[in-house]
């Protein structure tokens, strides 16, 4: 949708009442406001002589996309004139429920049947994010997803996720399978050396213990790796 160009140098509560955002949300729906008015409405306010909404499109402007916004830093944010610690922690905390909600409809189906499938719907929380985050899926005999935990932040090497660790999270939920998964920042989902050693180590670990390790997944910009895929595992 097209920002509306037009700027209104004062407070938005002396804006016309069908100009307002909040108003036009309720009376027009969420999805007629554009996106500089979407973010106005998460900061309620701008900066000297700035509505919100001016605020709104400068920042719009300055990432082009929300995906953009949503894995900048918070010091990129600081910059913005009338951009503070409060409206950074809104704007983060609207992206993570975004994040959220576009992974709750298949975790609530709960049933897993391809490494496809398990990117597809962990991509959208781990794609963006700046740290190594390592997760397990726990599973059923039936492939139901029990539960996902989160073992450590940081890179496989340095964060060390311990095999012990993972297998006594799943003896504690009587899964009977895990799939393992974790973010490169970088985009590009290649294993690495590390990579492949605890793989490897978690195979092992899973064997002596009767626990099917079905896949560890690596997820990327928009791709993937699988250990399953590549006949690795």
């Amino acid at each position: 949708m097209s920002e509306n160009k037009v700027s209104y140098k004062k407070s938005i509560k002396k804006w016309p009442m069908d100009e307002r955002p909040r108003e036009r949300l309720f009376k027009y729906g969420e999805h007629t406001l554009s996106n500089a008015e979407l973010l106005a409405i998460l900061f309620k306010n701008g900066s000297l002589g700035s509505s919100a909404v001016d605020l709104g499109r400068e920042v719009i402007t300055h990432f082009k996309t929300f995906r953009n916004m949503s894995h900048s830093d918070v010091e990129e944010l600081r910059k913005f004139k009338g951009i503070g610690d409060a409206k950074i922690a809104q704007l983060r905390s609207a992206f993570e429920i975004g994040r959220r909600f576009m992974c709750e409809e298949k975790k609530i189906l709960g049933t897993v049947n391809s490494p496809k499938e398990v990117a597809d719907f962990l991509m959208p929380r781990l794609r963006d994010l700046k740290k190594e985050i390592f997760q397990v899926l726990l599973l059923d005999s039936k492939n139901n997803i029990i539960d996902i935990v989160e073992i450590e932040e940081g890179t496989v090497d340095q964060a060390a996720p311990h095999v012990r660790e993972i297998v006594l999270k799943a003896i504690q939920n009587f899964a009977v399978s895990i799939i393992a998964v974790h973010n490169h920042p970088s985009g590009d989902p290649e294993p690495s050396e590390e990579d492949t050693a605890f793989t490897e180590n978690l195979k092992r670990a899973g064997e002596a213990l009767q626990l099917n390790v079905l896949d560890h997944i690596i997820i990327g910009d928009n791709n993937f790796y699988s250990f399953t895929d590549e006949k690795r595992l």
